[in-house]
């Protein structure tokens, strides 16, 4: 390394974060008579106070001294699982692409709604006739979610609930009191999804179209758009959101909207605050804080907000306490008010054996006390979770003869790694691999070992090029990409290899498992130590903590000076390394604008210069998107010096890198070709498509700089990473290796965040999510070797 990181920046400024508008969400008492605006309420409290990463679905890390209440508890390193985040609406559409694209923990709340803006399926059907890739992948999806719910049903019964608290929800009821007051608790347990099919999550266009057998859903009628427009009308909001609540309620939203306001909620634009508003202006006096229809729609939005966040569950005590930042009088009560009107499940997940019993004294272990934690989620993130947990224990229950073919196959692997990966899958259907850049050859010259055997394989990666198919997940699932389905509509393939495996959240990993016939192999791989997911859950991880399959650990190292630094970054340790071919360098700075100043320089110029690199193969990749050095402003800097023009197509001109966001939590690097009454047209590695011109504001932005989010699962020759001072709250371990690992032969670091850095790799682990995926599978497990053989 040229210049050791720390030493260098002992003199650089950390200016302190700016400060959120407190007036950018108004508490509900300070004007009762007027008017919420959604979509205006959080726009000050936007990422762009601190530069901290606001990209994704929903960071969630948005909220000021004026943003909804934050909640302690099982978030993470300072933030809450159900904290809030900052909403995008009509006022904040120009920020819309730039949350859309991928944060750590994004996009569960409403499956059926683009949390960032994002215009419904059918503004693009008014476009052209045809159904867009977005609308096919949408469709494709929800046949594989509805046939998972039809298994689900056959299997078990749909939970009892209801106002009179029999059935299951009486049983369900005591078992939560029993919890909360220390008793041993029923061994009747709500441990089941109700059996309908959930919306499936939105996945990124595939290279080329495809049509689907069913068609996607119709917009509202003009009927419905006005009797909603009416109620917003005489409740003081926005007529603008019209048209989206009757997307997001239905045909019969009006009416839902008069008897209970608060399911304007249901927007992702709209806060507490402003449908409090809208509620009081409705019902007058009996709209308070503790009234049963607030409280049972906001146990959803804080599960909704948590799932935004990366978790599929939270914690009771975690949930109650949030209630109670929002104003609700009894939290205990209104929780067992939405259990008992079905709307959130509870789960009992066993935090080890039964305590003060001899685990050999039978009739002692039954009468123990078996500590639990309860769990309270939604049920679209139940029911893929289960599904995953039923489909994952179905694979790796498959047993499979090893015959010398594959002993031979593994013999002749380029590297001892490779060759035990081979092993592990030639008798096991399920198998994780683990490992760094260096070693996604080795799954490589697994399924080229396969294919020699005769076997259909697929290699499937989370972004274009980052396997040796052109095949992303999302087109294999939406059938563009891939080997098809046969008949029973699962993959026609013997094995499949899931490169990226970190980036499955546990929607996209559902449909994907339950896709994978009987008598085929799964192959899990990825690095561990790079950012999670973008949606909920943390398959991966849960997996591997799960340990109910073959593990396959590379050793193969990354080579090379970039190779060394990430790999000590992995474990903790920002080291100085020997880099005589100057593969990484330390540019210290004082301020953000001397920041943007020599990121500029360095793709413009020092990097071309040095290694022959063009300035369109050089990535910058910075904390988030606002701030005086965010994607922002370095895409506006970058783009006057390498593409200057007057911005004609909706601010983007002929040549321009940009990024689409087709659905929340994909990032598709692009260029801009041209434009015309049809739309932006872009050119995305060889493919054209075209963004009509209403979905250009929300679904593209410059390119020139990215987050560490959207850069993960590609790899540039050369990177150039920015940390100004005000990005040191948004520092962390998985962060830096994220970043730092994208570069291939070069590696800038335009540095002025001063110690933020060594301590961020080495005290600030990744934020931790509340799943119950590995709590599944051990179950399962644990069941299987006790079934009589």
């Amino acid at each position: 390394m040229s210049t050791d990181p720390q030493a260098d920046t002992a003199a650089a400024e950390d200016p302190a974060a700016p400060e959120a508008d407190p007036s950018a969400a108004a508490e509900p008492e300070a004007a009762p008579e007027a008017a919420p605006e959604p979509g205006r309420a959080d726009a000050g409290s936007e990422a762009d106070a601190g530069g901290a990463e606001d990209d994704g679905v929903a960071a969630g890390e948005d909220g000021g001294p004026g943003a909804e209440p934050s909640v302690s508890g099982r978030g993470g390193v300072g933030e809450s699982p159900a904290g809030p985040e900052a909403g995008t609406g009509p006022e904040t559409a120009p920020a819309a692409a730039d949350d859309a694209a991928g944060s750590e923990a994004e996009a569960d709340a409403d499956p059926g709604a683009d949390p960032e803006g994002t215009a419904e399926p059918a503004a693009e059907a008014q476009v052209t006739p045809a159904l867009s890739e977005a609308q096919a992948e949408l469709a494709a999806q929800k046949i594989e979610r509805e046939r998972i719910a039809r298994r689900k049903a056959e299997r078990e019964a749909p939970v009892e609930a209801g106002a009179k608290l029999s059935g299951r929800a009486a049983d369900l009821l005591a078992a939560v009191r029993a919890v909360e007051s220390g008793a041993k608790p029923s061994a009747v347990y709500f441990d089941e999804a109700p059996a309908t099919p959930r919306k499936a999550p939105a996945a990124p266009p595939a290279p080329r179209p495809v049509t689907p057998a069913v068609a996607a859903a119709p917009a509202p009628s003009a009927d419905s758009v006005e009797g909603v427009r009416a109620v917003l009308a005489r409740g003081g909001a926005p007529e603008a959101l019209a048209a989206s609540a009757a997307a997001a309620l239905g045909e019969d939203a009006a009416g839902q909207l008069t008897e209970n306001p608060w399911r304007l909620l249901a927007l992702p634009a709209v806060r507490p605050a402003q449908a409090d508003g809208f509620a009081r202006t409705l019902l007058g006096p009996e709209a308070g804080p503790g009234d049963e229809r607030r409280t049972t729609v906001l146990v959803g939005w804080l599960l909704a907000q948590a799932g935004l966040k990366g978790h599929t569950a939270l914690e009771a005590p975690v949930l109650e306490k949030a209630l109670a930042q929002y104003g609700v009088p009894d939290p205990a009560e209104a929780l067992e008010q939405a259990i008992a009107e079905g709307s959130v499940l509870v789960f009992h997940e066993p935090l080890g054996p039964p305590v003060g019993a001899d685990a050999k004294d039978t009739e002692d272990a039954e009468d123990a006390a078996q500590p639990v934690r309860l769990l309270v989620g939604l049920e679209g993130a139940a029911m893929a979770e289960e599904s995953l947990a039923d489909g994952l224990a179905r694979l790796a229950a498959g047993t499979f003869d090893a015959p010398g073919d594959w002993e031979r196959a593994a013999g002749s692997a380029p590297s001892p790694s490779a060759a035990e990966l081979i092993r592990a899958v030639a008798g096991h259907g399920l198998v994780t691999h683990t490992g760094g850049e260096a070693a996604r050859a080795e799954p490589v010259a697994l399924a080229v070992a396969a294919r020699e055997l005769g076997l259909r394989v697929c290699v499937a990666a989370h972004a274009p090029g980052g396997g040796p198919d052109p095949v992303t997940v999302a087109g294999l699932l939406s059938g563009a990409e891939g080997p098809g389905r046969d008949a029973d509509g699962q993959f026609a393939l013997d094995l499949l290899v899931v490169l990226d495996a970190p980036q499955l959240d546990v929607e996209t990993a559902a449909a994907l498992v339950e896709s994978v016939p009987d008598g085929a192999r799964l192959v899990l791989s990825g690095d561990p130590g790079v950012l999670g997911s973008a949606g909920a859950g943390r398959v991966f991880a849960d997996v591997l903590a799960a340990r109910t399959c073959p593990q396959s650990i590379s050793r193969t190292p990354d080579p090379g000076p970039l190779g060394e630094l990430v790999s000590g970054i992995g474990i903790g340790e920002l080291n100085q390394v020997d880099a005589p071919g100057k593969e990484v360098v330390i540019v210290p700075v004082k301020d953000a604008g001397e920041a943007v100043h020599r990121a500029v320089q360095l793709v413009a110029e020092s990097v071309p210069r040095a290694f022959g690199i063009p300035a369109d193969h050089v990535q910058v990749i910075t904390p988030g998107h606002g701030g005086s050095a965010g994607t922002r402003a370095l895409n506006a800097a970058l783009k006057e010096r390498l593409n200057p023009g007057p911005g004609r197509f909706g601010g983007f001109d002929p040549g321009d890198r940009v990024v689409h966001v087709p659905s929340a939590g994909r990032a598709l690097a692009a260029r801009v070709v041209s434009a015309d009454a049809e739309g932006l047209h872009l050119d995305r590695a060889g493919a054209r498509i075209v963004v009509p011109k209403e979905l250009v504001e929300s679904r593209v932005r410059h390119g020139w700089a990215v987050t560490a989010h959207q850069a993960v699962g590609t790899r540039w020759p050369a990177v150039v990473v920015v940390l100004p001072g005000d990005a040191a709250q948004a520092l962390s371990r998985d962060w830096v290796y994220t970043a730092f690992g994208r570069g291939e032969r070069h590696l800038s670091v335009v540095h002025g965040v001063d110690q933020a850095l060594p301590h961020a790799v080495a005290e600030v682990p990744a934020k931790p999510r509340t799943t119950r995926l590995t709590g599944l599978l051990t179950a399962l497990a644990t069941a299987g070797a006790q079934q009589p053989q």
